[in-house]
Formats: C-alpha cells, structure tokens, sequence
C-alpha cells in the first residue's frame, strides 16, 4: 500500500514526520517497507508564462516561444505541437538539473539560441505523456517553483498491510492509526471548490429508483448493499492539479475528472467505487445477479472474458455491463462525452471476489479491496462523499438522493471484554481507563456493563470477533516495547511443578507422533464392579460411579464415530482411575494412560489404489511398546499375538493390550488398544521448619586467605566447625593488598539457639572454634586490624 504523506497530513491536521511515521507504524504492527521522496529533485523548475509563439526561421516543425520566467523575456526552443501563447507551463532555464541528472546549458537549435526548455509530464517524472508540453492550471505568477505551485512534493510509504487489516488500505486508516499515537482526530479534509453537500441516500429493500434508474439486488448473497447515485450535466476532462498529485503520490495514474474522483475515494477511504455512462446504459435499470451459462462482456481493458454462474454480475437492461468487484466494462464506460453518470457503491462478497478474480486471471485496485472485505456500514458517507466530489471537479447536478438498495440492515460486531482478563493476558497491570481510551482512539466504541466493557467493533476492523482480538489491540496501542523483555511465571509463586506434568507432556508427545489423538472422556460412569467407588450424591444414574479404568470411556467413543460412519479412528487419553477401598477412606487413585486405533494405517492416498492396510496385532504390539517406555520404563512387555502385559520387577501387571470388545459394525476394522499404569517417581517431602522465636547474635570475622584457598573451602570449614549454632555464612567484602600476603575477606556468621536464648559466652566459643578449625585446615588466620 502506497501512503502520501500529504495526505495523512491533511487528514490528521498536522505536519507528519515521514520517519517518525513509519517508526510508529512499525510499532503498531504495520511495518513500513521503504520512505521514497517524490519529485524534490524538481526544485530549479518555475512555472513559465509563454506570451508569444513564433514559427522557427530555420525549421517547419519547430516553434519559437517568448516566455516570461517572472523577471524578463527569454526565447524557448520548442518542438511541441500543443504550446500556445496566453498558457503557462513547466520552465527549466539554463543551468536548472531535471530529474535523472540531465543538466541544461544554452545552446543553438537551427540558428537560435535557446535559453532552457518548456516540459513534458515524463520529463518531469509527472506522468507518461511525452507528446506535448504540461499545461499548468494554476494561478500561480510566472517564476514560482514548480513545486510551491503544484502540491508535487511529497513522500510516500510502502506499507506493508497484512490481510487481516483492510482498513489500512486507504490514508484514513492509516491516519486513524497514527492519530491514536499522535492523540490528534482524523478529519476529511474539505474538498477544493465543493459548494454542496450530497443528500443522504435512501433505503430501500431489495429494488429503487434514483434518477430514472431502477436499481434491483436478485444475488442478494453476492450482493448485501447496492448504492446508486446519478448526476447530470457534467463536463469530462482534465482534474485540477491538486487531484492530480494526489493520484500521482500513490503511483495512480490521472484518467479524467470523474475516473480520478472514483479513485480519490478508493485510496481515501478504502472504498472502490465506479462510473457507468448513463446514456450508454441498455433500458433504466440496474440488475444485480448472477453470471448466465454462455454470457459474455468486453470490460475495460479491451478483453472479451466468458462469464459463468459463479461470478456476480452488474447488468442493465440487456445483459452484464460490469464484472461486480473487478472492473467495469467498455460498453458503459465514461468519455470525453460523456454527460450523466450512474455512479456505484457497493459491498461484494469476498469469496465470491477472489473466485472470480481467479478465474478470469485478472486482478485489480478494486478485487484486491474487496476480497479483503470493505466496511459494511460506512458506504452512505463514501457515495456522499463521492458525489461532492464528482461535482466539485466536473459539475454537474444531483437531482435526487442516491438509492440505498439493503435487504438486511448491516450488522454491527460486539464484543464484551474484561478489563481483569486484559491484565492477566498481557501480565502487566492495566486499569479499565487506559483500557477504554486505548479502544476508543482507533474507532471502538466502549461501554461499561457490570464487571465487563461492552465493545462495539467498527465496520472496518472485521478481523476483531473475540475478546482476544480486544486484548491484543490493548497491547499494540500500548506499545508492544512498554512490556517487561523478560519471561515471567504464569502463576505468581515459588512452589514448583508436579513431577508428574512433564511425564505426562512426554507420553503425549510419543502418542501424538504415533498419529493418535488426545481425548477427554467423564470420569463418571454407569455402572462398576465391587471395587468401583460410588458416589454419594451423583447427578444422574449415568454418573453414578467413578471409573475403573480409561478404555471404556474411549471405546464408547469409537462407537460414536462409527455410528456416524467414520471408519479411521486412533485416541488416546492420560487420566487418573478410581478403586474403591473399606471403612468410607477415600479411593486409590492411579494415573493411567490408554489408547486405541481401528481402520486403516495410513490416511488414504492417491498413491495406493487398493486403500491402505487396516491395523492389525502386531500394529497394537509397536503402539504398546512405545508408550510402555515412556509411561512405564522400568517395566518389562511380554506375550503374543493375542495379547501382551506390561509387569513391574516383582511381576505385577501394570498394563495390557489386546484386542476389545465393542458394538462393532460389519464395515468397520477390528478395535485394538492398552492401557498402562503410568510410573510415578518418587517425590521428595520438603521438610518444616517453624521460624525461630530466639534472637540470633553476628559477628563479623575478616580472614586473610592464602593463594590458592577457596571462599568455598572455607565456608565448607566455618560450617562443620560451627555445628548447630552457626544458621547462616555470608561473605561481604573482599580487600585486596600485597602487604596482606594474600587477599582479606569478611564474613557475616550468624549464630543462633533454637530452644533459647544464645549467651555471648557460648557465641564466642563457637567463633574460636571456627577460627582455630579454619587455621590448623587451611592456615586462615584473621586479619589484624
């Protein structure tokens, strides 16, 4: 997406730093891909005043031009046929540089000496016509800069928009992201020479009438919203100079007044519109519908495309005058004589866009919009818009509202959010405020509801359905480099995970890559065994006790499948069984872990005609062996083809694997599966201490070590030789000098009884212990003051 920073400029109401822009677009996840200057390079070109237009003496298809460049007459060389006197024109005099580096000098042409050059559009980088002479509309005096006289200078942006944001393919867009950075509104800027306001459209149905025209919806799928204005009485021709540089920042090329209008919208507000001649239309109406088998149009182009059945189409009276959401076609196309325009706003469906654009292999301005989807609700300010415009630049008169053709009202989008859940996702505290004045500057309107806001999205962020969505706009408009770099803790506490968490993440990830899937099955069944734990006040008889074991709740699982015809199916489960014991204790609970798989081995392929093979015993035994590893690794797998057992060292049985049992259609494959106990290791008891209630004494100790001896060896002493009096050693300061025979460090020993009050006495025995231990093991001596 080109951005003119111009544009944003007038949109935003304030001069916009292309830099700083592109660096706060990044940093709202629209990055900028390049900054390009256009047409600074145009600084020695003024506007030039021709006053008179002579034949060259020495050559028929030359003129000599008297042009006025604001202070004297200097004669022009000129091979253009389009140069008359009264005009004004671009003028590079002698010594001015063009762009591309070509530097100008004055020099002899047939006998004449020419002082400069009048200029093309493409000489100047403003256009493709080279065929004559740029003539200026402008009331601009004669020796003006090019660029004070025409708003040429400019910047543009190549954004880089990802497909989920269609709302920044256009400038208000893009404004309105940096208005929430800058804190400014974003306001259209009024239209140059616009003297009326365009009436509100009116709604109608599924058919109306504007300016004779009937305009009907049949594709209504295709089509939610028609909108159809006519005006009379224009004049087709060029645009003004201001219209024309806008299209030209963006790299669109000028067409005429009423074409250059449709496109204006288009880049300002994301909203593709088009122009049919009113008089080249077949019959008054306007038909919405689908393409018929055989139908063909000539779009503009100039290709002859079939249509299908598929494809949306735009028709008059008689048959397809445009391919809706692609490009209009030649038969109704706008002309220099052109009068009465029928002007097109509309919303098509972007499935139904981007098939189309696929099969003609044509892909346009327009298509690229729409397949990204346009805002429903705001196409009545567009055509509105559209029309001042229009008129404006190429007048003419409205001689009624524009028809709104509707069937259903546009939907609006809401969303609740909670202002808690904001701070719990994102990690850092962020008060409701904040969170409702980040929404509200880029369009969201916010509106509390007991504990929750009640968020009502735009029309033009489709992307945003979920709470999540909300939240993630909180963290782009408060600044992605605000968060902490550093990765914090789910959950705010020291208590460390269940050994058991990370051996359940192993059996999955084996599962998984064995092509089993994770199920979930209740607890909760309806009948047990003399073992099976009842419950005391069970919701129904179906859940009235716990399970014994996981495989049947996964084989009622397979049954459901198979009853809707689904022959393939492999799951696993990991979760915890229930045993019954005596005298009302609560029950044994065992982690286990199962799994079962009937159908065929492999997903089908085109590479194997006959369908793969189903899985068979030894399948079963490959399946039970690999999660018996991981689930059971100290045990031992034995059996045959009718079965295998898992057994501990002692020879208990931790699991099985077989074929099972089940309501098994006639189509469907053999059901196999196992289930293992999972080996829990032994987890270590942290052990209490209460906190002490006795004061502690300290003393501060500095000994000199000798080369070689550790802090760590001699803490390891200062410990032993403590015994249970000495709590804590801590080191706090280390001096080094070459007087010292080695270097001094000082510990903090701090001495404590639980069971009393610590004497001085008993304190300082306990330190002449630890020095003499430290001087006879490691020849530590304290250090004299």
């Amino acid at each position: 997406m080109n951005v003119s920073v111009n544009w944003l400029s007038a949109l935003l109401g304030r001069e916009v730093d292309p830099v700083d822009a592109a660096h706060r677009l990044a940093m709202l996840a629209a990055p900028v891909d390049a900054i390009e200057p256009l047409h600074r390079d145009l600084g020695d070109v003024i506007v030039g005043l021709v006053e008179r237009v002579e034949r060259h003496p020495n050559a028929d298809r030359l003129t000599l031009c008297r042009v006025h460049n604001g202070r004297d007459i200097v004669e022009v060389v000129c091979g253009a046929p389009n140069v008359t006197a009264g005009t004004k024109y671009p003028y590079a005099p002698a010594g001015a540089v063009l762009p591309g580096g070509l530097k100008l000098t004055e020099r002899k042409i047939r006998g004449v000496t020419s002082h400069g050059m009048l200029c093309s559009a493409q000489e100047l980088g403003l256009g493709s016509d080279h065929e004559g002479i740029m003539e200026l509309r402008t009331d601009a005096a004669p020796g003006t800069s090019l660029v004070d006289a025409l708003p040429v200078a400019d910047t543009r942006l190549e954004l880089d928009v990802t497909p989920n944001r269609p709302d920044l393919l256009c400038h208000r867009g893009v404004a309105r992201e940096l208005g929430a950075a800058y804190g400014v509104p974003v306001r259209l800027p009024a239209i140059p020479g616009a003297r009326h306001e365009s009436a509100a459209p009116r709604r109608v149905k599924r058919s109306g009438t504007v300016g004779g025209i009937t305009v009907t919806i049949d594709d209504v799928d295709g089509c939610p919203r028609y909108l159809a204005a006519v005006i009379n009485g224009l004049t087709i021709g060029p645009s003004p100079a201001w219209l024309e540089a806008r299209l030209r920042s963006v790299g669109a090329r000028p067409i005429n007044n009423v074409v250059d209008a449709t496109n204006y919208i288009l880049y300002e507000l994301n909203q593709p519109m088009h122009a049919f001649d009113l008089r080249r239309l077949r019959g008054d109406a306007i038909i919405v519908r689908r393409a018929r088998a055989g139908e063909r149009i000539t779009t503009l182009d100039g290709e002859a495309r079939a249509l299908t059945p598929e494809m949306t189409m735009i028709c008059d009276a008689e048959g397809p005058t445009a391919i809706a959401g692609v490009m209009g076609g030649a038969a109704s196309e706008v002309t220099p004589d052109t009068t009465d325009v029928l002007l097109e706003c509309a919303y098509f469906d972007p499935t139904r866009i981007r098939h189309t654009r696929k099969a003609l292999k044509m892909s346009t301005e327009a298509s690229y919009r729409f397949e990204r989807g346009l805002d429903l609700q705001a196409m009545s300010e567009a055509v509105r818009r559209a029309v001042a415009l229009i008129r404006a630049v190429a007048g003419g008169e409205e001689p009624e509202p524009a028809v709104d053709v509707c069937p259903e009202p546009p939907p609006t989008q809401t969303v609740f959010l909670r202002p808690e859940r904001v701070t719990h996702v994102l990690g850092v505290p962020i008060d409701r405020e904040e969170v409702e004045r980040h929404l509200v500057s880029v369009g969201f309107a916010v509106a509390p509801k007991d504990d929750r806001l009640h968020v009502q999205v735009p029309g033009w962020r489709p992307d945003v359905t979920r709470e999540a969505d909300l939240i993630e706009e909180v963290a782009r408009l408060r600044g992605f480099d605000g968060f902490p770099v550093e990765l914090r803790p789910f959950r705010p506490s020291s208590v460390p995970n269940d050994p058991v968490e990370p051996l359940k993440g192993r059996i999955r990830r084996v599962l998984t890559a064995l092509g089993l899937h994770e199920a979930r099955t209740n607890p909760l069944v309806r009948t047990g065994s003399p073992s099976a734990q009842a419950v005391l006040n069970p919701l129904s008889e179906d859940e009235a006790f716990l399970r014994e074991g996981l495989l049947p709740g996964l084989v009622a699982s397979v049954e459901r499948n198979w009853s809707a015809r689904v022959r393939d199916v492999r799951l696993f489960e990991i979760g915890v069984t229930f045993r019954a014991q005596e005298c009302g204790r609560l029950p044994v609970e065992t982690l286990m872990v199962a799994g079962l798989v009937t159908g065929a081995r492999t997903p089908p392929h085109w590479s194997i005609p006959a369908g793969a093979p189903d899985y068979d015993a030894w399948d079963l035994r490959g399946l039970f062996g690999e999660a018996a590893q991981v689930a059971f690794p100290s045990g031992r797998v034995s059996g045959g083809e009718g079965g295998w057992v898992v057994q501990d060292a002692t020879g208990a049985v931790r699991g099985r694997a077989g074929v099972l049992k089940a309501d098994r259609p006639q189509w469907a494959a053999p059901l196999f599966g196992f289930e293992i106990e999972v080996e829990v290791a032994e987890r270590r008891t942290a052990a209490y201490h209460p906190l002490p209630t006795t004061p502690p004494i300290e003393r501060d100790v500095a000994l000199v070590l000798p080369d070689g001896v550790t802090a760590a060896r001699v803490e390891a002493v200062m410990r032993e030789a403590g015994g249970a009096l000495l709590e804590r050693v801590t080191v706090f300061d280390e001096y080094r000098a070459r007087e010292l025979g080695g270097r001094s460090v000082a510990w903090r020993l701090v001495l404590r009884a639980r069971d009393r009050t610590l004497r001085d006495e008993e304190a300082d025995r306990t330190i002449g212990s630890v020095l003499s231990a430290l001087r006879e093991q490691l020849g530590v001596e304290r250090r004299q003051a």
